[in-house]
């Protein structure tokens, strides 16, 4: 029997103090396994996994397992992770909070202790998503934004307080501090815990799939939907397989002029072709040693678009240092360096001292200025090539992810009534934004040189284009104020507007109305340019189809170009007040100006100050809100923002088998590949002719007072009227209609009668003549945000099952933790090669209690006249052993509240 005892061990943190810890050199000796040649980051789970073995959840053979990890093992084996704290941000925090207190409704209804429904974890929600840029170009932006937030969101932030009164461990940021992963890298993560002296790392999960960003300091910490996240809180360790680890090796140095977005975007394009869906990324080599850690942290933050769990960088002294410039307890930070030290977990590996699954080399060296889009991270575009390729997409056919354009039409203008050009490429929405680069001190003194240059130039942005700035955090105004660059960003329209995630999560607001009416009339493909880190279809403006991201100076210097169109190699800018014309070369800020300017960023004081407000000084308008509720057990009042969810109406205390096989199913939707979380859930604006906007009007919501789908997610009747009623969502079936054309948006053909209505209308049908309903789909289904109303909307519009090609992780997850079989194609079947086309039925069998991981099931398609049988075999994509139990208990959420109210 494992007894850790053995290897608890002490280490010097300072001159007159110890700590103990649960030594993996000691393991090492023991057991004489070469521990030190394991990925940085398993070694890090195995003394997770080590310090909570209790012979119960966590076994001696889950030790054994991570202890022998091989780089070419087949991962067919799970673990569970005890993670240390639970990170949300509001438009994932506010489901979870309704979940948890429909959950102590039910325990009440059933004569059980509502207070067994409790966190065993701390919890931070971080409340950042819900301003929208509705002021901007104008001192007062900032100000006039955050009170028509609180207006907006005033039922929201009245439920927040009710949960902080209800639930302990549950600790919240007002609005206006900054943003969820740009908070938690500065300040919320301190690196290493300890209780009762015993030091371990910080590990964590967080319902927003940027979490990784906190990898950048060698913290492990991943992305999941909210029902997981609850699980995880009230004390269910978070199963996941045993990954590969990808290992990432960086040679060389960033050259001159390129920005660590450049990077990040060449990376994401570099590891989504390498697919390490699921897997864990490692950073190592001598390149590793050049970046500063905020560029750790931007390549960390995109971890989702590369597809990876997590993209980790050990720590080193560079990662101490940042601790140090950001505040951090001295103590703490020189704990933190000797715990590591004495795990030999410090340092950068180099070349051959690890055994990775793979290695990947990128020499830094080759990267260059890039932008990713129009509508998708790695789709990378090297900055001299942008104008060509746009021109390409603009005239390829919509079925090759074109516009369909008309090449004659490409540089036509059109007038609005009150005589503003437009044209295709214009940009309308520019926007610095996003903790991915705004955490970057580099990135922010690039933009604020380049703005101050193009000023003295005499250069202007139309105003026709939405400009906006959102830091992730306080301090960056601070240090932006401090060198005098603040200035010089507003004289071109870059006014603070919020700290939030805002344009980024798709909040950024409207756009002239009679901008908005020429462009759908006339279907001119416009476009926006962001330092975000995602430009999925619709996300950022419903009518506005392109989506570039780009780095924060870049982001600027299309601004003043006016069109994404402007080769920036080659093409001027503009007109200087001499008529001289400007060149990107003449703004662009050299690495010298750069680092003149860094000494306002490195100011620990800075931080330290700015985060003592939240308790000292959280605001008037956070303060201003009233509890409404004061009891453990909320009373639901009547709301068209939050309303007791659903998923526990036919809870039994006594578990019932649920899964069984299906027959007579009808195809729902049929998709394509790529298909985001965007797709099946917007977080954007709602339409007034949508499903969800109809539902508003008919319960006394002005069309003004909407708000977003992601402030929404409080609501069950909004959120299923939203789930597939994405503007840009291509749903094959519709093809069947009378001109056999596609359709775009939240429509489908009932079958079998043919008849067209949105998605929403034809599930309700569906489920009203008890027939199930499928979702067919392509490759990486569910990629983006981790949004676990992807999953719950899905459920509640009757779907049964959703069969792709390939699924992203964390959509995969949820759709098991909602009770829904994902199955996966085998071999080279497809909806293209089975020829699914909407108007067949399906069966599914196997389906019984002895289902196992990865199983082969059977699925029959039924052509339409009911003769032409095909039987194939699909791949059931529940991975281990515990989604099997989350499965047949109908999903996590049941699965969790049996365990607790039966405890």
């Amino acid at each position: 029997m494992f007894h850790k005892k053995t290897i608890l061990k002490e280490f010097q943190i300072s001159e007159n103090k110890k700590g103990k810890f649960y030594s993996l050199p000691d393991l090492e000796k023991k057991f004489n396994i070469n521990i030190s040649r394991l990925p940085v980051s398993i070694r890090i789970i195995l003394e997770s996994i080590i310090r909570n073995y209790d012979c119960k959840k966590i076994t001696e053979e889950y030790i054994y397992e991570l202890m022998n990890w091989k780089p070419k093992d087949l991962r067919i084996k799970e673990l569970p992770l005890i993670v240390t704290r639970i990170l949300l941000q509001d438009f994932t925090g506010i489901p979870l909070l309704t979940d948890l207190a429909a959950m102590r409704s039910i325990a009440k209804k059933i004569n059980k202790n509502p207070k067994k429904i409790e966190p065993l974890r701390p919890v931070d929600l971080i409340v950042d998503h819900s301003i929208q840029v509705d002021f901007f170009r104008e001192k007062k932006s900032l100000d006039l934004n955050m009170q028509l937030e609180f207006k907006r969101n005033k039922e929201r932030y009245q439920f927040i307080k009710w949960g902080m009164q209800a639930f302990n461990k549950f600790n919240v940021i007002p609005p206006g501090f900054g943003i969820v992963h740009q908070i938690n890298l500065e300040y919320l993560s301190r690196g290493i815990l300890n209780k009762d002296n015993i030091y371990y790392p910080d590990i964590i999960v967080g319902t927003d799939s940027h979490t990784t960003m906190i990898n950048s300091i060698g913290v492990i910490g991943w992305g999941v939907g909210g029902i997981e996240a609850e699980a995880g809180m009230l004390g269910q360790p978070i199963y996941f397989l045993i990954p590969d680890v990808i290992g990432v090796n960086l040679i060389g140095k960033l050259n001159k002029g390129v920005t660590a977005t450049d990077l990040v975007l060449t990376i994401t394009k570099l590891l989504r072709k390498k697919n390490v869906v699921g897997k864990f990324v490692e950073f190592f080599g001598d390149g590793v040693k050049s970046l500063l850690l905020p560029d750790r942290a931007t390549i960390s933050n995109m971890a989702p678009e590369y597809g990876a769990t997590i993209g980790f960088f050990p720590v080193d002294k560079i990662t101490v240092n940042y601790f140090y410039n950001t505040g951090r307890n001295n103590l703490e930070i020189k704990a933190f360096e000797s715990y590591f030290k004495s795990q030999k977990l410090f340092g950068i590996p180099k070349i051959g001292e690890i055994d990775y699954t793979d290695i990947i080399t990128l020499n830094l060296d080759n990267v260059s200025p890039s932008l990713s889009g129009p509508n998708r991270p790695q789709d990378l575009i090297k900055l001299n090539n942008v104008k060509k390729k746009f021109t390409e997409l603009l005239i390829k056919p919509t079925f090759k992810n074109g516009f369909n354009k008309d090449i004659n039409e490409l540089n036509k203008i059109y007038i609005t009534k009150n005589g503003i050009k437009i044209k295709n490429g214009d940009i309308l929405i520019a926007a610095i934004t996003s903790c991915t680069n705004t955490s970057n001190p580099n990135l922010m003194l690039s933009a604020g040189l380049l703005a101050k240059k193009a000023v003295k130039f005499g250069l202007e942005i139309s105003p026709k284009i939405k400009t906006s700035f959102t830091p992730g955090s306080r301090v960056v105004t601070e240090y932006l104020n401090n060198s005098g660059l603040l200035l010089y960003l507003e004289k071109l329209g870059f006014n603070i507007v919020a700290y939030g995630c805002a344009t980024c999560i798709g909040n950024s607001g409207k756009i002239k109305s009679q901008i908005e009416e020429i462009i759908i009339n006339n279907n001119i493909i416009t476009s926006s340019i962001l330092s975000g880190n995602r430009n999925f279809e619709s996300r950022i403006h419903p009518s506005i189809y392109a989506n570039f991201l780009a780095s924060p100076p870049l982001v600027i210097a299309y601004a003043i170009a006016g069109n994404i169109l402007v080769d920036l190699t080659i093409e001027p800018l503009g007109i200087d007040k001499n008529g001289k014309k400007i060149y990107l070369n003449d703004i662009w800020p050299s690495t010298e100006e750069i680092n003149s300017l860094e000494k306002f960023t490195l100011n620990k004081n800075l931080f330290y100050f700015n985060y003592k407000n939240i308790k000292n000084n959280p605001g008037k308008l956070w303060s201003n809100i009233s509890d409404t509720v004061i009891d453990n057990i909320y009373n639901w009042p009547i709301s068209t923002y939050i309303s007791q969810p659903p998923f526990f109406n036919n809870f039994k205390l006594k578990f019932e088998y649920f899964p069984k096989n299906i027959k007579g199913a009808r195809a729902l939707c049929i998709l394509g590949d790529s298909i985001t979380t965007d797709h099946i859930s917007p977080a954007g604006l709602i339409e007034e002719s949508s499903p969800a906007g109809k539902w508003l009007i008919n319960n006394g919501v002005l069309k003004d007072e909407f708000n977003s789908y992601g402030s929404r997610r409080g609501n069950h009747e909004v959120m299923i009227r939203g789930t597939f009623s994405n503007k840009r969502i291509k749903n094959l079936i519709t093809i069947l209609g009378k001109n056999n054309t596609q359709i775009e948006g939240g429509f489908t053909y009932y079958q079998p009668s043919g008849e067209k209505m949105s998605i929403y209308d034809a599930a309700m049908k569906y489920i009203s003549n008890n027939i199930s309903t499928i979702i067919f789909a392509g490759k990486e289904y569910g990629t983006g945000s981790s949004r676990d109303w992807a999953a719950k909307g899905t459920k509640l519009l009757g779907v049964k099952m959703v069969i792709a090609r390939s699924f992203e992780r964390i959509h995969r997850a949820n759709l098991i933790g909602m009770g829904i079989l994902p199955l996966q194609f085998l071999n080279n079947d497809s909806i293209q090669s089975l020829n699914i086309t909407g108007n067949e039925y399906f069966d599914l069998k196997g389906i019984s209690k002895k289902i196992k991981p990865l199983e082969k099931i059977d699925f029959i398609i039924y052509r339409k006249n009911g003769k032409k049988i095909k039987k194939i075999k699909l791949l059931l994509r529940i991975d281990t052993p515990m989604e099997i139990k989350y499965y047949q208990n109908d999903g996590i959420l049941p699965f969790v509240l049996r365990e607790l109210l039966n405890s």
